[in-house]
């Protein structure tokens, strides 16, 4: 008994600091993240020869260069379209104004005209005014030096953080498991196995299934010349960490954009067909290849889970939602099959072992 309340005051104070050091924590938390999700590519530079140290340094030339080409690329790409987006939207209200809102009124009697056009007023002259906000809120952190350096310096700790942790990870693992009391290591051992299993599939695992679709979201709708297919292409594969949720969204804007631009049925079979690929190419070859057989964490599983962690502890709760629902959804499988090999769930078929044995 004495030892359960132990845990609950553990658990609180962990609580406690992670509401209080919310902001201090985020560059340690992140640099984890990132050091478990580089973690497999080290190992792999380390089968091929290498030393820890020059394994590791390998991993961040990579991410390095991913991400420069990254940043490179689709930084202007995007900024582009939003800026495109900006000029469309006061026509875009004109035509859902004087085609739509008639046809609205018609068929349900409900007046559209009035909301619109103020609504036309409110999005043109606040994205007009976006960039000067943006100036003074820059222009406001720039002054505030101490808030910009801080900043600046969790920023640059992430990967410093990422790095020392990605050199020692395997050593670090080892105290953890050193640190447990010797008669439940092996229990211990299966569990974080499992958490390990579940957590790897879903970040690691999904996380590459969104990159991959968005490519081809992306891909697919810029080559048949749809506008701001970039964006949505993007928007669709981050989506997409919720299952079918970047699908139907991405889909459903295409649609939209393809018959404002075009107005033509080809135009909505070649949205259909790109999204239909992207669907086709993930069901066949990305979960396959990329998840396997390996049991994820349940879409609603992961809302919750990032929704409360936000709620909760913010920036720092996001980072922690999705490993702490992994850890807590195999905590809970685990009660589940021990439950229901217990007396309390079958004890009419105990009561027959015993009788049997009698």
């Amino acid at each position: 008994m004495r030892n359960s309340w132990w845990g609950i005051i553990l658990v609180i104070a962990l609580g406690w600091l992670l509401y209080r050091l919310d902001t201090v924590l985020m560059p340690f938390i992140t640099g984890m993240i990132l050091a478990y999700l580089a973690d497999p590519l080290a190992n792999r530079f380390e089968r091929w020869g290498m030393n820890r140290p020059i394994a590791v340094s390998s991993v961040f030339l990579v991410m390095l260069v991913i991400l420069s080409l990254s940043l490179l690329i689709l930084i202007p790409l995007t900024v582009q379209q939003l800026k495109e987006v900006g000029e469309v939207i006061p026509g875009v209200l004109s035509w859902v104004e004087q085609e739509l809102a008639p046809q609205v009124r018609e068929w349900t009697g409900y007046d559209l005209e009035n909301e619109l056009a103020n609504l036309r007023e409110v999005l043109t002259e606040h994205w007009r005014d976006a960039g000067g906000y943006l100036a003074q809120v820059l222009g406001q952190v720039g002054r505030s030096g101490a808030a910009f350096l801080t900043w600046i310096t969790y920023v640059a700790l992430v990967p410093v953080v990422t790095f020392y942790l990605l050199l020692d990870w395997k050593r670090l693992n080892a105290s953890i498991i050193g640190f447990i009391p010797r008669q439940w290591e092996p229990e211990a051992v299966r569990l974080l196995s499992r958490c390990d299993e579940v957590l790897s599939s879903f970040l690691r695992g999904q996380l590459l299934v969104m990159l991959c679709l968005g490519g081809i979201y992306s891909i697919g709708l810029t080559l048949m010349g749809l506008s701001f297919g970039l964006l949505i292409g993007l928007v669709a594969g981050l989506a997409s960490i919720v299952p079918f949720l970047g699908f139907i969204l991405g889909l459903g804007v295409a649609l939209i954009v393809a018959l404002f631009q075009f107005g033509t049925w080809w135009a909505v079979l070649g949205v259909v067909a790109v999204f239909s690929l992207g669907q086709v190419a993930e069901s066949v070859v990305l979960q396959p290849k990329l998840l396997g057989d390996k049991i994820g964490l349940h879409p609603v599983a992961v809302i919750f889970a990032v929704l409360a962690g936000g709620s909760l502890f913010g920036f720092t709760g996001v980072l922690l939602a999705l490993p702490a629902a992994a850890v807590i959804m195999v905590l809970l499988r685990e009660i589940n099959e021990r439950y229901k090999h217990s007396r309390l769930y079958d004890a009419e078929q105990d009561h027959h072992d015993e009788e049997g044995a009698s």
